[in-house]
């Protein structure tokens, strides 16, 4: 399980998080709605360990990672909101490039990441990342967050940049990729379609859940 207990989030003056408490059992699709500017990325990336919260605590399975950088690592996939990925590699070495920072190495990640790709739409998985529509940037970036089947997957608007259709088999495909791991799926969106598919779903207003 994913825990967020009784987390605040501070920046100056500003209280982004205000007393956020919430629970992701393994398995669980838990989606988070609000309107813009309510601290929904704020509580993906605390969520995800990419920010230390004002107050609170974030734990896994009953405690708090020692390394945070080596959690993420070994248990969480991300999509982020902006996809961060490197325009002048191609998008199957956008999918496979956590697996060069891994002990493992690539190993069997190539196949793996082409199958993704091809899942997601993308028939030609040795295009540059930059000459790719940001529909298509987007299921690149899921790709590489359920390459290796991660304990965790935290999602950031994730069919924000692709049409209705696309954004429907998206939808299924990180629910399955969740259901199939067992892991527990965190995602921040607008998309109705996408929240309705969803386990749960907890509204986030001016940094509190409703």
């Amino acid at each position: 399980m994913l825990a967020i207990d009784d987390v605040t989030m501070r920046v100056g003056a500003l209280t982004i998080l205000d007393s956020v408490t919430l629970a992701i059992a393994a398995g669980t699709c838990v989606g988070i709605a609000g309107p813009s500017g309510s601290g929904k990325t704020t509580l993906l990336h605390v969520a995800g360990m990419l920010m230390r919260p004002t107050r609170g605590s974030v734990t896994w399975r009953g405690s708090a990672p020692r390394d945070p950088v080596g959690w993420r690592r070994n248990n969480a996939g991300f999509v982020f909101q902006d996809f961060c990925l490197v325009p002048e590699l191609s998008a199957l070495a956008n999918v496979v490039l956590p697996r060069r920072f891994s002990a493992f190495g690539t190993g069997d990640a190539a196949p793996r990441g082409v199958r993704l790709l091809a899942q997601m739409g993308i028939t030609h998985p040795h295009r540059r990342a930059g000459v790719l529509s940001r529909g298509e940037q987007q299921r690149v970036a899921i790709a590489r967050a359920v390459l290796d089947s991660p304990a965790v997957i935290l999602a950031d608007e994730p069919t924000a940049s692709l049409d209705t259709a696309t954004g429907r088999q998206i939808t299924h495909l990180l629910i399955d990729a969740a259901r199939r791991s067992g892991a527990a799926l965190m995602v921040v969106s607008h998309d109705a379609d996408l929240l309705a598919a969803m386990d749960a779903v907890h509204t986030l207003r001016a940094g509190r859940l409703a």
